[in-house]
């Protein structure tokens, strides 16, 4: 593993309830270099409240404690909304599952792409569309001078989504976390994505957090996998070794992958449930 950017130990999230505070995150500690890695887990594993909890964006009644939560040295148990609001788009970025639910469809597409730009440097107008024009050229999109003037109606959800991955990295971030960001699209683009995502990565050498639900497919991608179960870290591992997983239920969502042999059965994932 590289030097750790993110440093994250000990950290608990929980909500207020009539029953007093139901605890989502418990204990959760791990870090991220210059290097891509899977956070994996069911649906309400505590893996989207641990990303947002990350990029300081979770809502106020949540309730966050970590012994340690730091990006690139810097403190964010303590870190003031201003200090948010510079540190997301330059230090930091996000990009979620669905881009028609992420990009405003009253905006061109230009000026979306080039938002981080205008809120952190004093780069002009021109050099501003020279830098999106660039980047949304190395996402693989075609015809840039026309998506770049277009509105978000007019993509598909592929481009939409390399639409959101330029706007992210427009000003090249340490870090990138990627929570679900092919659930929205069909098998062969969701692979399209992720190789374009792990080639970014690595060319801008940033850190990666890949945030899914889908075990062996981030897998061919990330250096490191982290399996979350009912809030914890149940096991990490460098992804090679995936199939010499030590915990059950690792195992048991490894051996779930589908295959011909298995299609229309259900697969069982051993173990209480969440």
């Amino acid at each position: 593993m590289t030097d750790p950017l993110l440093q994250v130990e000990d950290l608990s999230i929980s909500f207020p309830s009539a029953n007093g505070p139901v605890r989502i995150v418990d204990g959760v500690s791990f870090s991220v270099g210059r290097e891509v890695v899977a956070l994996v887990g069911e649906s309400g594993s505590g893996k989207s409240m641990t990303g947002r909890a990350i990029m300081g964006l979770l809502p106020s009644r949540a309730q966050v404690a970590a012994a340690r939560l730091s990006f690139d040295s810097q403190d964010l148990t303590a870190l003031p909304e201003k200090g948010w609001n510079s540190l997301r788009g330059s230090g930091m970025g996000l990009i979620l599952q669905d881009p028609k639910y992420s990009l405003n469809p009253a905006h061109r597409i230009g000026r979306q792409v080039e938002e981080a730009l205008l809120l952190h440097t004093k780069l002009s107008a021109a050099e501003r569309r020279e830098r999106a024009l660039d980047m949304l050229d190395k996402v693989g999109l075609p015809d840039v001078g026309r998506i770049y003037s277009s509105y978000p109606a007019v993509l598909s959800g592929g481009m939409g989504q390399r639409v959101m991955i330029a706007a992210m990295l427009i000003n090249r971030p340490k870090l990138l976390i990627a929570d679900e960001p092919t659930s929205a699209l069909d098998r062969g683009l969701q692979d399209q994505i992720l190789t374009l995502l792990r080639s970014l990565s690595e060319e801008l050498g940033m850190g990666l957090l890949l945030i899914s639900h889908d075990l062996q497919q981030v897998s061919r991608y990330a250096d490191r996998v982290m399996v979350m179960r009912r809030g914890k870290i149940d096991e990490q591992m460098v992804s090679a070794d995936l199939a010499n997983a030590k915990s059950d239920y690792t195992r048991a969502l490894w051996a779930a992958r589908p295959s011909a042999a298995t299609y229309g059965t259900r697969l069982p994932v051993y173990g209480e449930q969440p």
